[in-house]
């Protein structure tokens, strides 16, 4: 029997999903959580062979999950589910160690058979998000540049941001106009915008 821990912020998306995948005979979901900071507390308790990660879910995402799951626990192996296939969310997750990634949208046969092919050690990607990742361009920005944008787009002002990763305001302020430019957007949105629709963030 495969074990799983489920992760989806959507209350009746999860059910329908805690429903269909308790119809496989070998797969029993052990646990389902509707925030990222639940994740690895769950999979700690219950040992799961498969978490199953909503990659947007409130706190922590769930890629950021994924590589606490893989600190921590690292004989269970993740499953990301997105509803937008990112080409930079792909890159992200490969980085955070994830054992799959796949589209909300497939048919429900296919994310058993993605679970039963990831608690067999296997990788499994979805061939069109593998071909849209590997013609995406890199990501230009530093991970300190990520960081800073990441919680611009939070809503965090300069003063906040500095605060919280001891730096000076004129320092983050750099860090924002050096993204903007990098980026080729019109503004400090704009960049986010534009991070965002290529998953970098």
């Amino acid at each position: 029997m495969i074990k799983v821990v489920l992760a989806e912020d959507m209350h009746m998306v999860r059910g329908a999903l805690v429903a269909l995948l308790n119809l496989e005979p070998d797969i029993q979901i052990v646990a389902e959580v509707g925030a990222g900071r639940d994740i690895l507390p769950a999979v700690l308790l219950h040992e799961p062979h498969v978490a199953v990660l909503d990659i947007d879910l409130p706190g922590m995402d769930g890629l950021a999950a994924a590589a606490e799951v893989h600190a921590k626990q690292p004989a269970c192996r993740t499953l990301i589910l997105t509803g937008l296939g990112r080409p930079g969310n792909l890159r992200r997750a490969l980085e955070a160690q994830v054992s799959g990634f796949i589209l909300k949208d497939a048919p429900p046969s296919q994310l058993a058979d993605a679970i039963r092919r990831v608690a067999a050690g296997e990788r499994v990607i979805d061939p069109q998000l593998a071909l849209d990742a590997w013609a995406a361009r890199d990501n230009p920005l530093t991970a300190r540049e990520t960081e800073v944008l990441r919680m611009a787009a939070d809503g965090a002002e300069a003063p906040d941001i500095a605060a919280r990763l001891y730096l000076t305001v004129g320092t983050v302020r750099n860090y924002l106009t050096t993204v903007v430019t990098k980026l080729g957007a019109r503004n400090r949105v704009d960049a986010i915008r534009i991070a965002r629709e290529q998953g970098w963030l």
